[in-house]
């Protein structure tokens, strides 16, 4: 049986996907693979234990700033 938190991982690593692609245009292709390379980073940090003393979730949550900031950079770019 999948786990719930890999369904999670998965799907908002295909919608996140769609999304950059949608918003990214085809010129940006670095920062496309980097939203790629991030989403998948994140995915695995959801497959680890969290018994990390907290790193593994602080891990997490920096990805998600790196995504969003790297979408920003897309986003500025393409104005």
């Amino acid at each position: 049986m999948i786990s719930p938190s890999l369904k999670i991982a998965a799907a908002s690593l295909t919608v996140g996907i769609i999304i950059g692609a949608c918003a990214a245009g085809a010129n940006q292709p670095n920062m496309q693979a980097a939203i790629g390379s991030l989403q998948a980073a994140r995915a695995e940090l959801l497959r680890a234990p969290a018994n990390k003393g907290g790193h593994r979730d602080r891990a997490i949550q920096f990805v998600d700033s790196a995504i969003s900031e790297t979408r920003a950079g897309i986003a500025y770019a393409g104005n």
